[in-house]
C-alpha cells in the first residue's frame, strides 16, 4: 500500500521547512511565509495529495471544528430545511461539520438540546426556526459563540445576533410589482398576527402605497389565516357578488397557500387569473408556486441565503473566540451583551403567470 504523504514530504518537495508547510496549510502563511514559497507549498501538497490531519489540527487549535444547530422543526420540514443546507455548505467550505438536533416544536427540549451539543464540544451554536418568530433563547447558548437564523431573541434590550428575512421590503416589492402593471385597487390577504411575518408584510404593502403617494383602503387589508381554505373564503368575501368596477384587480397574499385559495375562489366565480384578477403569493414554496396553474408570482424567502449568512457570521466569531472564552467574558460573552445586531436578508421577487396588466377600464 502506498504510504500517505506527510508534511515533511511536502516540505522536502517544496524546498522549505516543515513549519512553513504547517503555517501555509493551516491558513497562517500571510506575513509569515513568502508568497513564492506559499505557492510552492500548495503545489507540492497538491502533487502529493496531502491534506493536514484534521483531528490533530483540532487538538492544536483547541477546536472541535463542529457547529451545533438546534432546530424547532426544520429538519422534518421540506421547506425551511434550506436554511440548514445553506449553513452546512458554508461550514463544510471552511472545514467544519454540523450536528443538528430537532426539538419538534417542544420548547421544553431547547435547553437540553443545547446542552447535548455543548457536551460534544461544539465550537458554536445556531438556532433555526420554521417561520419567523421571537425565540426565548436557552441561557446555555451563551457559553459559546451563537447566532439565530429566521428568529430573533425575545429580549429586545439584550440578545443574540439574528439573521432574518427583510419581510417589510418583501411586502413592499410585492405591491410595487402589481402597481407596475397598472393596478391601483390592490387587496392584501394576511395571516394572523401571532407571527411577526404578517404585520411586517402588511407594513411593506402600506409602505408601497405611501411611496406611490396613494392612500391605503383599510377595507382591502384582511387578516384571514395561513391556509388554502382561509385564502378561498377571504377571496370570496372580496369578490363574490361584487360588480367588476368594485372588486380589487389584484390580491396579494401573505403566503402561497393563501394564494392557491384565492385562485380557486376566482375559478369558482368564473374569473380568470390574471386577466380579471392578478394573484400574488409569498414564500415561493417548493413544488407549489412554480407548479401552480397559472404559475404563481410570489416573493421568495431567502432561506439558503439566511443559513449561509448566519454561518458566515458565526464562523467569524468562532475564529476569534478560543474555547472557554465565554466563561471569562471573552468574545462569546460579548455576543450576548448590549443590543443584539440584526441582519436583514432581502427577499426576491419571482414574477410568473398569475400577475398581469390591470383589466381595461380599471
Amino acid at each position: 500500500m502506498k504510504r500517505k504523504a506527510t508534511a515533511l514530504d511536502v516540505a522536502k518537495l517544496a524546498g522549505v521547512s516543515r513549519s512553513a508547510v504547517s503555517l501555509v496549510l493551516n491558513g497562517r502563511g500571510d506575513g509569515n511565509v513568502a508568497l513564492e514559497s506559499q505557492q510552492r507549498i500548495r503545489e507540492a501538497a497538491a502533487a502529493l495529495n496531502y491534506s493536514p490531519n484534521k483531528i490533530a489540527l483540532s487538538l492544536r487549535n483547541q477546536q472541535s471544528r463542529i457547529i451545533g444547530i438546534v432546530s424547532d422543526q426544520v429538519v422534518t420540514s421540506p421547506f425551511d430545511g434550506n436554511i440548514i443546507a445553506g449553513a452546512d455548505a458554508v461550514a463544510r467550505e471552511h472545514g467544519f461539520v454540523t450536528v443538528v438536533m430537532d426539538t419538534e416544536l417542544d420548547e421544553s427540549r431547547d435547553e437540553s438540546a443545547v446542552e447535548t451539543l455543548l457536551d460534544r464540544q461544539v465550537d458554536g451554536l445556531m438556532y433555526v426556526t420554521v417561520g419567523l418568530r421571537p425565540l426565548h433563547v436557552p441561557a446555555n447558548m451563551a457559553r459559546v459563540p451563537s447566532i439565530l437564523a429566521n428568529c430573533f431573541d425575545d429580549r429586545p434590550e439584550a440578545g443574540l445576533p439574528a439573521v432574518i428575512p427583510d419581510e417589510v421590503r418583501g411586502g413592499r416589492e410585492a405591491a410595487e410589482h402589481v402597481m407596475s402593471l397598472g393596478h391601483r385597487d390592490i387587496a392584501f390577504l394576511a395571516g394572523d398576527s401571532l407571527t411577526p411575518a404578517a404585520p411586517r408584510r402588511i407594513e411593506g404593502y402600506r409602505e408601497a402605497f405611501s411611496i406611490a403617494g396613494r392612500p391605503v383602503n383599510g377595507d382591502r387589508v384582511i387578516q384571514v389565516g395561513w391556509d388554502i381554505d382561509a385564502g378561498f373564503h377571504g377571496a370570496m368575501k372580496l369578490l363574490e357578488g361584487v360588480e367588476p368596477a368594485g372588486r380589487p384587480t389584484a390580491i396579494l397574499c401573505a403566503n402561497d397557500r393563501l394564494a392557491i385559495g384565492v385562485v380557486l375562489a376566482c375559478y369558482r366565480l368564473g374569473l380568470s387569473v390574471p386577466q380579471d384578477v392578478s394573484v400574488m403569493g409569498y414564500d415561493d414554496e417548493f413544488r407549489i408556486a412554480k407548479a401552480m396553474v397559472p404559475a404563481l408570482s410570489t416573493i421568495a424567502l431567502p432561506l439558503r441565503e439566511m443559513g449561509a449568512a448566519a454561518m458566515t457570521s458565526l464562523l467569524a466569531e468562532v475564529g476569534s473566540a478560543p474555547k472557554g472564552a465565554s466563561d471569562g467574558g471573552g468574545p462569546a460573552a460579548a455576543a450576548v451583551s448590549g443590543a443584539a445586531p440584526e441582519t436583514l436578508v432581502p427577499c426576491r421577487l419571482v414574477a410568473r403567470e398569475s400577475t398581469g396588466p390591470v383589466p381595461a377600464g380599471r
